[in-house]
């Protein structure tokens, strides 16, 4: 892999000019497969600009162009990055507006590869109506019949949200203008994501010690572009919100900054508890400093801020409860797949034995690869991005259930990062579950 890299990185893909077609072009072919929704990577509605074109249904001309725009997009922005270090310096200003126009549109298309945001409006919908999306699921609350069940991905119709109160705010908000209409809805959803999106390029654009290479990992990313914007996820409100914490962490000083980092991650977490990485990230070097206040100080606030949004749903018990269900489930190509497939089909192991096991050591797991990765990017890097990274993209390694917009934490701390290795890496592996999960909602291999 190494000598591909090198060959690559002094070939004609390395130009600039070239990097930002190939890009452009995998960005195309994601747009094009919305714009004929519905088929076979999309949800079965139409948003506004997906009316343009005729529907491709259920032919397979979709999931190659979706596909084929994956691997454009790994490569054009591989090309960028190379492009970059081998001296290319863009206007980073001049990067998002044109990202801003990509996303402008996109945010009109139905969204592909997933069928999460069709979750989002029905659990909003749900909320919109007096439900409590926590304790009922979609086909409960709405009926099975409903144009937003029907959205919904097969296997999620019957799960409860597993999503944190303050997402199920941004639904509610989204549904309440939507209304009995199911696209209302996604489109508000997609707009506020895309939104949010270019919020983060600005604030890069703004903060950041390189901005150019900022703007070429968040906002000028294709691939990110294509999982986060075109799937319409959530995952971009936890990186928005995990940024602004790092970035206070590193310019406030004193109990009132470590009181706004605490408040920045309990809201975070109140979008997903994943977010919860980046307050272990952040605390790492506060605990190698001996700095045990500043870390209780963080702690308590964000734990203070994550019960409070809780509460508006009946408390932490029946808002966790959805989400410690959904923890057991291991997917494809995580390596606990492997091992529970190992287990049952070789060593007759039960399904909730090998839960517990995984459940146990895919924790400690990641702490041992983080702290790996942790050592291997120079010691003179500041240490409250370096950790964030470490955990968040140990985490994309060894967790059971990991999907491509889920790599936004580790894309968005990475931005801080001065150049490492382990860029080619995070690329590699966000293009890998691309491709494992670009299904519109099918169910993906899970036991």
């Amino acid at each position: 892999m190494s000598t591909v890299i090198r060959k690559l990185s002094w070939s004609k893909l390395a130009d600039p000019r070239v990097a930002v077609t190939i890009s452009g072009l995998g960005l195309l072919l994601g747009m094009l497969v919305g714009a004929t929704a519905p088929n076979e990577e999309t949800l079965p509605l139409r948003l506004p600009f997906s009316h343009l074109l005729p529907s491709l249904g259920h032919s397979i001309v979709a999931p190659v162009m979706l596909y084929t725009g994956n691997v454009l997009a790994c490569l054009g922005l591989a090309g960028m990055l190379w492009a970059h270090s081998q001296g290319w310096r863009p206007d980073p200003r001049r990067l998002l507006l044109v990202s801003a126009a990509v996303v402008a549109v996109m945010v009109s298309l139905t969204p592909v590869g997933s069928s999460d945001t069709a979750s989002y409006a029905a659990y909003g919908r749900i909320a919109a109506l007096g439900g409590n999306p926590y304790a009922r699921t979609p086909q409960q609350a709405l009926g099975a019949h409903s144009l937003y069940t029907l959205a919904v991905g097969t296997q999620w119709r019957t799960t409860p949200s597993v999503y944190g109160p303050l997402a199920t705010v941004l639904q509610w908000f989204a549904a309440t203008i939507g209304g009995a209409n199911a696209a209302t809805t996604i489109w508000v959803l997609m707009i506020l994501n895309g939104l949010v999106f270019i919020g983060v390029g600005w604030l890069l654009l703004k903060t950041s010690d390189d901005p150019i290479r900022a703007t070429l990992f968040w906002a000028a990313n294709p691939v990110l572009i294509q999982q986060l914007v075109s799937g319409g996820h959530l995952d971009t409100f936890v990186a928005a919100a995990a940024i602004c914490s790092i970035q206070v962490a590193r310019r406030v000083s004193g109990k009132w900054g470590d009181v706004l980092i605490g408040i920045l991650i309990g809201l975070a977490c109140g979008v997903k508890i994943n977010a919860a990485l980046i307050g272990i990230g952040l605390a790492w070097p506060l605990l190698r400093r001996h700095e045990w206040l500043r870390t209780a100080r963080i702690a308590v606030v964000a734990l203070i801020t994550v019960v409070v949004q809780y509460t508006f749903y009946g408390g932490p018990g029946v808002v966790l409860k959805p989400l410690i269900n959904a923890s057991k489930q291991v997917t494809w190509p995580s390596p606990w797949w492997f091992i529970d497939e190992i287990g049952k089909h070789a060593f007759g192991a039960s399904v909730g034995t090998l839960s517990l096991l995984t459940s146990v050591v895919w924790p400690v797991a990641m702490i041992v690869v983080a702290a790996l990765v942790y050592r291997r990017i120079s010691s003179d890097q500041p240490r409250e991005v370096v950790a964030p990274f470490a955990v968040t993209f140990a985490w994309i390694i060894v967790a059971p259930w990991v999907l491509a917009w889920y790599t936004a934490l580790a894309w968005v701390t990475l931005t801080q990062v001065p150049r490492n290795r382990m860029t080619r890496w995070l690329t590699i592996v966000t293009v890998v579950l691309a491709f494992c999960h670009s299904s519109g909602g099918h169910i993906p291999p899970t036991q």
